[in-house]
């Protein structure tokens, strides 16, 4: 037989075989070494080990969500950066969703005729008194910062001041001016009633701009703040338009928003967590209310990741006390504290830790922030890994006898020389898979990706140096009777019994002999066959998002919200449509191309987005847009008293003042009632926009449009503008992901039809979620991306270190597929949508099922025994019990607590993910892989089997040459 391979070995055959042992010198002698000089070599580690760690104190960790899921160069991200920069960040938002659970529907019988008019129950008078003392008391509402009172007045978006400082309150009591005396204001004789807050109601929700309602009251609907209060906006829960259905009353207030200036935004902080605590303490009988701030989000996140800090804390206590204990090799109480390894243990799980700390330190040296999700899934992924890897060395040597004139150093050595390639084999082509993961534009997978791959690295650099010299010293100390811990100590003379150990005699005896039984494998191949095909049929079938109600503890107040958001709501978040720099408004043909009025084009932008609002079914844009230019055109024509000026000074002349000085600024001619044009347009225009509404004009666009122009050249020319309007309500991921694809769509018509291609600006559309949700437009491709490049990398290192044996990287490659399939199989069964934080745990499940497969696999290729089931079972019995105990029965005890988190992401990501990863890596790699390699696994390499009959290495491959 010899012989006959002699003829018959490949060129890449003896390639392969020179490798191996290439690598089985190198670190047979590496081995060796480490046990005969523990001291430096640990004390070298713990150097290393301490500089790296030490660059923790610069440690950063981003908790933005923005930095977390959106990256800087994303189309999104820019839209956001170009609005910000140039009409400022969008306002900070704290809001009331108020019902009246306890009153009852009231029927307005008006005086002068016309039918009953039905008031839903938060409209009775007596609760819109209740909801205004309440509107008060929060504006009341008293912060410290700094020794320094905040109040609501101090960080409100007031868009009149220093004119008119009242603060922009989006409430319906802004159609009373928020004054109980209106509210109570009623013209009447002593026994009917003309006129009533009914009355004016009915009649702002028609005309939230006005400043007479027109019937007997004449009181103003416009809000103190200068602007109007838009019914779908305040009201909520009803039909049609029938605003006086309401069953909920929506109150929000707009808080400046101050990314630049810190302490103006810790102001606001200070004054929303005071307003968080007020709304908690607050209580009437009458009202039901659900409320969230700016800040809520974020402070129940953090106070969920505080609460299942015991969680992960016992979770990690159970899977380092079961290492710990299950390294031992105990066969007789008497013996019990001199063969268990618990300090050997705790000393490979520390070492672990240390390898994670070194990622983490190492890259906040060069400045990289860490994000929550690194923190929480590396170390779960590291100690996966590096588990296995300590189980593989100690079993080995546990079921190794030395060989006669053979020293301790030279044992572990030859024992590290054969499983080291393994080692190096699954934990290279995890840092590589990872490395390259990086290459995602998804923030938060390639900081995981990167952090992953250093952590994988150093912890294999870590074992066959640290650990090993650590192993030699706890085998001395074993040798030597003295106790473990308690190494002082020494018990009387007694031999260590070498023996196999009941795991690995059940692999070897009852479990790998019945799973390759021949009329077993053909039921394992056809039970996984289908298995993969129910996967493959419903990957497509995955939800795609992340529902925000799961980031919420379960006794989360913002739950509450959230419910009564998706109940009561009729408008979503607003929309601006922005038109970049570049455009010219004082040109006839640029007015048409954006106006919605008389003479402008049938498909101008505000002409496309009313018919866009026709169909908000489909496009999800549910109101006509706010026209800064239409409305300009209607205060600057010279039939209104709107636009006048002093023609002593030439300065603005308020539609208020009485003063013979003011004159119109343009004449009632035929050529003056014609919108203006050229400099005309930019010489009134600035007037426009410092004009506050009043009596005689409500047209004035200080308050409503100051910020939707960007006046540029010394306010001699429009740079970039924007006419804003309202998404239709929005109830979950794929409401938000679709709202922005279509909004998007809608501006990339407008773009076209205003004949911009080609030009240096466009039309985009910008909402405040559209950052956070661009992610799902992409993540299916960048999913197959990332998890390609990951498969791709596995298949390449492992075709390298096995020896150049392709066919035995192709095993490897597409058992993993195949579990990473199943994996979305189980997503769909057990409802886990893709998104970023499923994406890294794919990632993460692509470095951990290497673990799984690649040991049994070079097991199997470097198998002398004659035919494939015979090297299948070979393969299976030595190495499934290490992988077993290395891995499965580490995290399984883990994972069962994360169960009992109060954390949704926690149960449905972590929990059910990662139980998910170790149960499919476990069946594939230590049932269908055997089975599969049985069937179609490599050949033996001719060049390794003649090798193998020259040399004595391990009891395990002496025994193969028996």
């Amino acid at each position: 037989m010899s012989v006959f391979f002699k003829d018959q070995t490949s060129c890449c055959e003896t390639i392969g075989e020179r490798f191996e042992n290439f690598l089985r010198r190198i670190f047979t002698n590496w081995g060796s070494f480490c046990v005969q000089h523990p001291l430096p070599v640990v004390l070298c580690t713990l150097v290393f080990i301490a500089i790296c760690s030490s660059g923790l104190v610069y440690m950063k960790i981003t908790t933005n969500p923005v930095d977390i899921w959106s990256s800087p160069n994303s189309q999104a991200r820019k839209e956001k950066d170009y609005f910000d920069s140039h009409f400022g960040p969008f306002f900070r938002t704290e809001q009331l969703i108020i019902t009246a659970p306890q009153s009852k529907v009231t029927i307005y019988s008006p005086y002068f005729g016309g039918s009953d008019v039905p008031f839903g129950p938060p409209l009775d008078k007596s609760i819109l008194h209740q909801v205004l003392d309440l509107q008060n008391d929060i504006e009341k509402i008293e912060a410290t910062y700094e020794n320094e009172t905040v109040m609501l007045n101090d960080i409100c978006l007031a868009p009149l001041a220093p004119y008119n400082n009242n603060c922009t309150i989006m409430s319906v009591l802004n159609y009373f001016q928020n004054s109980h005396s209106v509210l109570d204001h009623t013209v009447g004789g002593d026994f009917w009633v003309f006129a009533d807050y009914h009355t004016h109601f009915l009649y702002c929700v028609k005309a939230p701009a006005s400043l007479n309602d027109t019937s007997m009251l004449h009181d103003p609907c416009l809000g103190t703040y200068g602007g109007p209060v838009f019914p779908w906006v305040v009201l909520g829960g009803y039909d049609s338009d029938n605003y006086n259905n309401a069953t909920a009353l929506v109150i929000t207030f707009p808080v400046n928003n101050y990314h630049n200036d810190t302490e103006k935004l810790n102001k606001a902080l200070a004054w929303e967590k005071e307003f968080v605590k007020f709304m908690k303490n607050y209580s009437n009988p009458n009202l039901t209310i659900s409320f969230n701030s700016e800040r809520s989000i974020e402070d129940e996140i953090n106070r969920e990741s505080s609460s299942d800090i015991s969680t992960i804390v016992i979770s990690y206590a159970i899977m380092f006390a079961y290492i710990s204990i299950a390294l031992g090799h105990i066969k007789s109480c008497r013996r019990l504290l001199v063969d268990s390894k618990i300090s050997l243990g705790i000393a490979g799980i520390l070492i672990v830790l240390s390898s994670v700390a070194c990622s983490l330190g190492i890259f906040s040296y060069v400045g990289i922030p860490l994000t929550l999700i690194v923190i929480e899934v590396i170390p779960f992924l590291v100690l996966a890994v590096g588990v296995d890897n300590i189980f593989i060395i100690v079993q080995t040597y546990q079921r190794d006898e030395r060989l006669a004139q053979e020293e301790l150093h030279q044992q572990i050595g030859r024992i590290l020389g054969d499983v080291a390639p393994s080692m190096l084999l699954s934990s290279f082509s995890e840092t590589v898979a990872f490395f390259l993961g990086a290459l995602s534009t998804m923030p938060a997978v390639r900081t995981f990706s990167l952090f992953a791959g250093l952590a994988v690295f150093i912890d294999f650099l870590l074992q066959i140096t640290c650990f090993v010299s650590l192993l030699g010293l706890d085998i001395k100390r074993q040798e030597s009777n003295r106790l473990d811990i308690l190494c002082c100590l020494k018990q009387k003379e007694g031999t260590e019994e070498k023996s196999d150990g009941f795991l690995f005699w059940f692999f070897k005896t009852l479990y790998a002999p019945f799973i390759l039984k021949e009329w077993v494998r053909p039921i394992v191949v056809a039970l996984f066959v289908g298995i993969l095909s129910f996967s493959i049929a419903v990957v497509n079938k995955v939800e795609i998002g992340l529902d925000q109600k799961l980031s919420m503890p379960d006794d989360s107040y913002v739950l509450d919200y959230f419910v009564s958001l998706s109940t009561y709501l009729h408008s979503g978040p607003p929309v601006y449509f922005v038109v970049e720099e570049g455009h010219n408004y004082t040109s006839l043909e640029g007015q048409n191309m954006v106006c919605g009025g008389v003479g402008c084009n049938n498909n101008s932008l505000v002409q496309q987005i009313f018919t866009a609002a026709e169909i908000d079914n489909y496009t999800r844009i549910g109101f006509s847009p706010s026209s800064w230019i239409d409305d300009y055109f209607d205060w600057v024509k010279p039939q209104s008293t709107c636009c006048r000026y002093y023609n002593t000074t030439m300065q603005f002349c308020n539609a208020s003042v009485v003063n013979s000085s003011c004159v119109r600024c343009r004449s009632l001619t035929d050529e003056g009632k014609k919108r203006p044009q050229g400099e005309d347009f930019m010489e009134f225009l600035p007037m426009f926009l410092s004009d506050n509404p009043n009596p005689k004009c409500g047209k004035g666009g200080h308050a409503a449009y100051s910020s939707a122009i960007d006046l540029i050249n010394n306010k001699t020319d429009v740079g970039a503008s924007y006419f804003m309007t309202y998404h239709t309500v929005l109830k979950t991921s794929p409401d938000f992901i679709d709202a922005m694809k279509k909004a998007r769509s809608l501006a990339d018509n407008i773009t076209e039809s205003m004949g911009l291609a080609g030009k240096d600006y466009r039309v985009f559309p910008y909402s405040v979620f559209y950052v956070f949700y661009e992610q799902y437009l992409t993540i299916v491709n960048d999913t197959v991306f990332n998890l390609c490049v990951s498969l791709a990398a596995i298949f390449i290192v492992t075709a390298v270190l096995l020896g150049f044996e392709v066919w035995s990287a192709v095993m490897v490659t597409l058992t993993i597929a195949m579990i990473i399939v199943n994996m979305f199989g189980v997503m769909w069964l057990w409802s886990i949508s893709l998104n970023a934080i499923s994406l890294v745990n794919l990632v993460m499940s692509c470095g951990i099922s290497v673990e799984f497969c690649s040991h049994i696999v070079r097991a199997f290729s470097v198998s002398t025994k004659k035919t494939r089931v015979e090297r299948a079972e070979e393969a299976l019995a030595y190495m499934g019990s290490s992988v077993f105990s290395g891995i499965t029965l580490t995290k399984f005890g883990g994972i069962i607590i994360l169960a009992l988190s109060k954390s949704q992401i926690f149960q449905i990501f972590y929990f059910r993910m990662y139980l998910a990863i170790v149960l499919l890596g476990a069946t594939h790699g230590l049932i269908f892989l055997p089975v599969l390699l049985s069937y179609i696994g490599p050949s033996i390499n001719k060049a390794k089997f003649l090798a193998a009959n020259n040399y004595r290495g391990t009891e395990r491959e002496r025994l193969l040459n028996i």
